[in-house]
């Protein structure tokens, strides 16, 4: 398996200061994103359409945006955004809210607010790339916590009690998870929540791939909800399926943490989309049928994904997701590298994946989203370009 080395670390800028290392996924996305015919690796939910949620709108909502003005928003988020929000926690008020352009500019405030040379952080891995690298580039130490295929891609409380140092400020975990689908058990993150208290550290629940669970019994608290220093991160963009808002949160009970990242927004975004936030409470306020919608694609999905991993067992391998419209598939043919071959599948079937060697993880894995309507084409030509190339 790899190690933390395959990670690249922050780099030194020529006046000796840190910059962030370059965001391998994003960089990859732009290159092929629009102008592929099929994104078998995306990350989200099919975007709704702007008709789609405006039919959602209830009355106030809808009068909001018959009469909404295109000025500046409040830089916290618009009071019944933020209310709204908050009933998705069961300990959180609007005040324990913060809006933001995206949950990457979340975790760009967290992480800086949160972290200064010298201390410590820890983070699940293979992950989104943010969440580790903008923490290197505050200057502080960060222990990846790696998920292994052979352990189903689980949090190992073990391991990370032992990564835990007396300068650890932050944990950092992601369930749903992106790229594997593994969601912990009660257990363990009873557990997790439990480290993170002893050492005095806030934990950072990346939790975007919420209410897409497939068993909803085994839906977990939000990392909000769970202690006094958790701190949830959400969007619009995954579960709710509307990720051209560019809406996220921060919510968490530790109002001075909040009140440190709003100060910090004043830097970044300061405030968010007007029109956006407004689509964000008709989508939030009619959460059931649009997660319902999501859950539906996905399901669909996940059925016709399961059909190919039986019929191509010889050649692809992957431990079930749990939740969420990604997983962590492998080929598994010898001698066959995932980068070239997902190389000519894109240049020959138009077909984008993922190769692990975007989250810096070896072992021939490649993600596979499947959150998109347009998967049993894409599907199908990936088939047929397997049939070709995998004898």
């Amino acid at each position: 398996m790899p190690g933390v080395g395959h990670v690249p670390a922050a780099a030194v800028g020529h006046d000796g200061g840190m910059r962030i290392a370059d965001f391998a996924l994003e960089r990859y996305f732009a290159r092929w994103e629009f102008s592929v015919r099929h994104m078998l690796c995306a990350s989200d939910v099919q975007g709704m359409s702007m008709s789609d949620v405006l039919r959602l709108a209830d009355d106030e909502a809808r009068g909001l945006w018959d009469d909404l003005t295109l000025g500046y928003t409040e830089s916290t988020g618009h009071p019944l955004l933020r209310r709204e929000i908050a009933r998705l926690y069961s300990h959180i008020e609007a005040d324990d809210v913060l809006v933001f352009a995206g949950a990457e500019e979340a975790i760009f405030c967290i992480a800086n607010v949160l972290l200064a040379p010298g201390d410590h952080a820890i983070v699940t891995w293979p992950g989104y790339q943010s969440l580790y690298e903008v923490a290197r580039a505050t200057g502080a130490e960060v222990a990846l916590h790696e998920l292994r295929e052979e352990s189903g891609w689980a949090v190992d409380l073990g391991l990370l009690r032992r990564q835990v140092t007396p300068a650890t400020r932050l944990i950092v975990v992601n369930a749903p998870h992106n790229p594997t689908g593994m969601l912990p058990d009660r257990t363990t993150f009873d557990g997790l929540a439990e480290i993170a208290a002893e050492a005095g550290a806030h934990l950072l629940v990346d939790e975007v791939y919420r209410y897409l669970e497939y068993d909803p019994s085994g839906r977990l608290p939000a990392g909000a909800d769970a202690l006094a220093n958790g701190i949830s991160l959400g969007v619009m963009s995954k579960s709710f399926a509307m990720a051209g808002l560019r809406i996220g949160w921060l919510a968490t009970r530790d109002r001075d943490l909040l009140a440190r990242c709003a100060a910090f927004k004043d830097y970044t975004s300061i405030c968010s989309s007007a029109p956006s936030e407004i689509l964000a409470l008709i989508g939030l306020r009619a959460r059931d049928a649009v997660l319902d919608r999501s859950r539906a694609i996905v399901a669909a999905n996940l059925e016709r994904l399961d059909a190919f991993f039986d019929g191509w067992a010889d050649r692809f391998a992957w431990t079930r997701p749990q939740a969420g419209p990604v997983g962590f598939a492998r080929l598994t043919v010898p001698g066959v590298s995932i980068d070239d071959w997902a190389a000519g599948l894109v240049e020959t079937e138009g077909v984008l994946l993922l190769p692990g060697s975007l989250f810096g993880y070896g072992g021939n894995h490649f993600r596979l989203g499947f959150g998109r309507t347009d998967l049993p084409a894409a599907l199908d030509r990936m088939e047929a370009y397997a049939g070709a190339t995998l004898r």
